[in-house]
């Protein structure tokens, strides 16, 4: 897979992660991962309900992180470190997109 994965739609604005966060959406959608996939338009509202579930889980934690004194932290990919960015934060346009493109009744793609 590469580097950097375009989920797209005719519903709405192109949502662009790195592969190893492609990839973790692409599993909590209940899809997998491969360099080129699609969510169907029967397959959207299950995706939806996912990826919804794992937001609801991610908001307490990230909630008790922002409140604590010390943030979490991840790896930035060259050796050090950055403030960690919640599922949420990271899930929510590509919730977006899912949702508008139900409403329009279009797939969502990517790697095409």
């Amino acid at each position: 897979m590469g580097a950097i994965v375009t989920f797209k739609s005719a519903a709405a604005a192109d949502v662009i992660y790195f592969g190893d966060v492609a990839r973790r959406m692409m599993a909590l959608m209940g899809k997998e991962a491969s360099d080129r996939g699609i969510v169907t338009v029967e397959q959207l509202p299950v995706a939806i309900a996912h990826l919804k579930e794992a937001i609801a889980q991610d908001r307490e934690r990230h909630r008790s992180l922002v409140q604590g004194e010390e943030h979490g932290r991840e790896s930035d990919g060259e050796g050090g470190e950055r403030v960690a960015v919640s599922l949420t934060q990271r899930a929510l346009p590509l919730l977006a997109l899912l949702e508008e493109s139900l409403a329009e009744g279009k797939p969502v793609v990517w790697g095409v």
